[in-house]
């Protein structure tokens, strides 16, 4: 039986890049790309608050194909229903299977895809589903990802977390209640290094702004040092 062709939901968090790498593990399933959605107005991920270069240098070394879906600001339910309906009739057409989320445990985000995908002749899946959060952190961390939290959520997670490296200091420092992957919202993360990737993504954090009651922290690519002009 040939692989299910499988496009991958792509938010860039850690959660995104772990079921990649799952996914790669799964010899009944080929992978044959990313899909994302942006905030049209200002060329960020949408939620996860991240610049559209580092989307897109993320997905080149993955070696996938990106597909990016721009959504308009703001954007209603149905408008964004209407833009994901439309971008999988294309891809079943193009013979594509399903599509893979790195959702871990919340039903109600489960069924809401797996409606919004009924009919339609592409299936949802989810290779991280059920998996317990806390050794699941530890075992991302264990295996090289690297991630920084790009976005908190203030009313679960204090602020001075955002631009934090997602390392194990960081998941000793949780508040209690805090799930240790973000799944229910606490955080939303960048991942810049891992077994997912061909090359590490080399990134600061920048500065920390209010935004539609969320703290975001603006990450940036670094850029590498030119060299000095000969006779200096």
């Amino acid at each position: 039986m040939p692989a299910s062709k499988t496009l991958l939901s792509w938010s860039t968090g850690k959660d995104a890049a772990w079921a990649l790498h799952c996914l790669r593990q799964d010899a009944m399933i080929e992978v044959v790309g990313l899909v994302s959605t942006i905030n049209a107005a200002a060329a960020r991920v949408a939620m996860h608050g991240v610049r559209r270069e580092l989307l897109d240098a993320q997905a080149a070394a993955t070696g996938l194909p990106l597909f990016v879906l721009p959504l308009p600001s703001p954007c209603s339910n149905q408008v964004y229903e209407d833009i994901m309906a439309t971008f999988v009739a294309s891809q079943v057409a193009a013979g594509v299977e399903a599509i893979a989320f790195g959702d871990l445990f919340l039903a109600d985000v489960r069924r809401y895809r797996e409606n919004a995908l009924a009919g339609s002749g592409m299936r949802a899946i989810f290779p991280l589903w059920g998996l317990p959060t806390a050794p699941l952190a530890r075992a991302m961390l264990a295996a090289g990802l690297e991630a920084y939290i790009s976005c908190v959520d203030p009313a679960r997670l204090p602020a001075r977390f955002a631009g934090r490296s997602f390392d194990l200091d960081l998941l000793a420092e949780l508040p209690a209640g805090v799930d240790p992957c973000g799944e229910n919202g606490e955080f939303h993360s960048f991942a810049c290094a891992g077994p997912m990737f061909d090359q590490r993504l080399a990134v600061t954090p920048g500065e920390r702004v209010l935004r539609d009651g969320f703290i975001y922290c603006d990450l940036l690519a670094q850029r590498p040092h030119a060299p000095a002009p000969e006779g200096t």
